[in-house]
């Protein structure tokens, strides 16, 4: 386990068990920030693709199915 992680253990086990909720309520957060920027990326990138199936030339050709 990394520096970090045992720092962050250790001031989590000197904490009270009443502020263990804001704890919690603050990781996920944190989490939910880093899902929803992944969501975000992956969002642009199927955007990007879309482009690619904007042109007249298809267009017209699926008018027709």
């Amino acid at each position: 386990m990394n520096t970090a992680k045992k720092i962050l253990l250790k001031l989590i086990d000197e904490i009270p068990e009443s502020q263990i909720p804001e704890v919690i309520d603050f990781v996920s957060f944190l989490k939910a920030k880093k899902d929803n920027r992944a969501f975000k990326d992956l969002e642009l990138a199927s955007e990007s693709s879309l482009d690619f199936w904007n042109n007249n030339i298809d267009d017209e050709v699926w008018n027709d199915v």
